[in-house]
């Protein structure tokens, strides 16, 4: 048994501050935490959600009528090159301890929100083509819904653009990852700290301060969905208290107060409007939850 608690709100746990109520809702702090909510769930037959940092995802205004598993498991440490983190780790703390290490290999992914977890499950990368989080992948464990304990490598995961395998497994039949380990290189501390300091400088003069859930599209092969969103002139387009963000129009923020049915109905107009003015179909990178 886990001491869950009942219709925790949402919108409190994700960035972009948006969504209704978790039926159950469960903080696992610990390997054994996560295990038990996964057997809870499977024993009653609840559907469940992984939750990290609560970035790229957008929840229903009707909440989710399942288990929310919130990962809080945090435990990091540095053996030589190697990094090993829980999934429940900050990206900013991975950064934090390999800058102390004077180990390369993650300054693309400083002022980038969210957990290890969530980076390795959708191949969080700072732009197509550039650095990503599977460079860097070593092993994984991971958790399969029937309670046993799998160690994979990267190849393992398939990782493509904003992609792995773990995407492509339905809820409930999808393993969980519990921690990773990841291989950097050495490097010069100044030199690591100097190109933080520039990734961080370029993040708060593109990205919008509100809340968000990040980019809300992939980039399409060869084009940049922030360009097409921008020439098919919906930059600042608004619904309800949704809107474009003018820093960046592959983002949509929370003016305050703004619901899911609001960014939906944003996003199918983005859709629309590229579909028919470029001929190319945007593919969403955000997650959905509850609809």
């Amino acid at each position: 048994m886990i001491q869950a608690q009942r219709d925790i709100s949402l919108a409190q746990c994700t960035t972009f501050k948006i969504g209704g109520p978790a039926r159950y809702f469960f903080a696992a702090k610990t390997k054994e935490d996560i295990i038990k909510a996964v057997g809870f769930a499977q024993s009653k037959k609840l559907p469940y959600f992984i939750l990290g940092g609560g970035s790229n995802l957008l929840v229903s205004d009707k909440g989710f009528k399942g288990l929310v598993i919130k990962i809080n498991n945090k435990q990091i440490k540095a053996d030589g090159n190697n990094i090993f983190a829980q999934a429940g780790v900050s990206l900013s703390d991975l950064i934090k301890l390999s800058l102390e290490k004077s180990l390369t290999g993650l300054e693309w992914a400083a002022g980038i929100p969210g957990t290890i977890g969530g980076a390795i499950y959708g191949n969080a990368g700072s732009q197509r083509g550039g650095p990503s989080i599977s460079d860097i992948v070593e092993e994984v464990i991971l958790l399969n819904p029937d309670g046993q304990l799998m160690t994979v490598d990267k190849k393992w995961f398939k990782f493509d653009y904003r992609q792995s395998r773990l995407k492509n497994i339905p809820e409930g039949e999808r393993p969980v990852i519990l921690s990773a380990v990841l291989r950097l290189r050495k490097g010069n501390a100044q030199e690591i700290r100097r190109t933080i300091k520039e990734r961080l400088v370029i993040r708060k003069k593109h990205i919008p301060e509100e809340p968000s859930a990040g980019c809300i599209f992939k980039n399409p092969p060869n084009q940049s969905a922030r360009q097409l969103i921008e020439q098919a002139g919906l930059k600042e387009k608004r619904i309800g208290q949704a809107r474009i963000s003018e820093k960046q129009a592959n983002f949509i923020i929370n003016l305050g107060g703004a619901r899911a049915k609001d960014v939906l109905r944003l996003i199918e107009l983005i859709k629309k409007t590229i579909r028919e003015k470029f001929k190319i179909e945007l593919e969403e990178e955000i997650q959905y939850l509850g609809f």
